[in-house]
């Protein structure tokens, strides 16, 4: 059974101000930029971000100018990795056919010289939990959000127009099985945002089966997997999952938005629905907390 809890944030304040303020470190001069993979990538996920790691590319975000030249290398001495432009949904790579390196043994490299701008996803297709992204702007992109201060060429970090939604859902599972977590933000009308940050805990009778901090996801869907559990999903021992939003924003830049907001869920084996919502006068906002399993909002 599918268990999900929904949070929407209804803020009133305006988030693209803030990110305004982001635009010099953001958009500095980026003619090159080298990418490695992390030593032994390939054969622990501890690096992932989902797993609380830095992630397992090395920097996990690159930023390089139109034109300029990106430059791929397999830095790790233990395995053979790819460098491969799309995304992962859970274990399922989608290839765009940006730039794929094909496999490279340890010390090979690939270069990559980018035509347009935007923000490039790219995997690992011998390990899926390896993922990064590369931000292409335009190389006079810091001069025009100078003199603009609202062209931030196509990248999407921030929807002050309209509230965000935070989804977690997921299956139960026995007692020594692995519980997949699904983890997506959304604004009300159903539209993705890009370049989240939050932190999730699940914990089962006070045991940490999941812990993942400052978690950066370009496009706000991301799968978390547990440890085995120590018991199966029940009323008595529950799985308790919370995430923490830390804002809109690059992993080393300023965070934008309702940051701190918490959404909690319990999965359990049960069925029917609780629907509540909670008016936090303290922030001047609304919180609609909607579950198909028991759900505790709190801030």
């Amino acid at each position: 059974m599918k268990t999900k809890a929904i949070s929407s944030i209804f803020v009133l304040f305006a988030i693209a101000a803030g990110m305004a303020s982001m635009a010099p470190a953001a958009f500095a001069d980026h003619a090159e930029v080298s990418i490695g993979a992390v030593a032994e990538s390939g054969f622990s996920q501890t690096c992932a971000a989902s797993q609380g790691g830095s992630g397992c590319y090395t920097p996990s975000v690159a930023t390089v100018d139109v034109g300029g030249v990106v430059t791929m290398t397999n830095t790790d001495p233990t395995g053979v990795h790819t460098f491969t432009s799309g995304t992962v949904n859970g274990f399922t790579p989608s290839p765009d056919g940006t730039f794929d390196t094909g496999v490279l043994m340890s010390n090979d490299a690939f270069e990559w010289v980018p035509t347009e701008a935007g923000t490039v996803p790219y995997y690992c297709m011998l390990h899926t939990w390896m993922v990064g992204e590369i931000i292409v702007q335009e190389a006079a992109a810091e001069e025009h959000a100078d003199e603009h201060g609202d062209e931030h060429g196509d990248m999407k970090m921030s929807h002050s127009d309209e509230p965000i939604m935070v989804e977690i859902s997921s299956n139960t599972a026995d007692a020594g099985e692995m519980l997949a977590i699904d983890v997506t933000f959304t604004t009300m009308s159903g539209e993705g945002v890009e370049h989240i940050n939050y932190n999730i805990l699940a914990t089962q009778n006070g045991e940490v089966v999941l812990e993942a901090n400052d978690v950066h996801d370009h496009d706000g869907i991301n799968e978390h997997m547990t440890a085995p559990l120590p018991a199966a999903t029940s009323d008595d021992t529950p799985v308790e999952v919370e995430v923490i939003f830390n804002g809109y924003g690059l992993p080393d830049g300023e965070k934008t938005g309702p940051i701190g907001q918490v959404t909690t869920m319990q999965v359990v084996p049960e069925f029917g629905t609780i629907a509540m919502m909670i008016l936090a006068v303290a922030i001047i906002s609304i919180v609609a907390v909607t579950a198909k399993s028991r759900v505790v909002p709190r801030f």
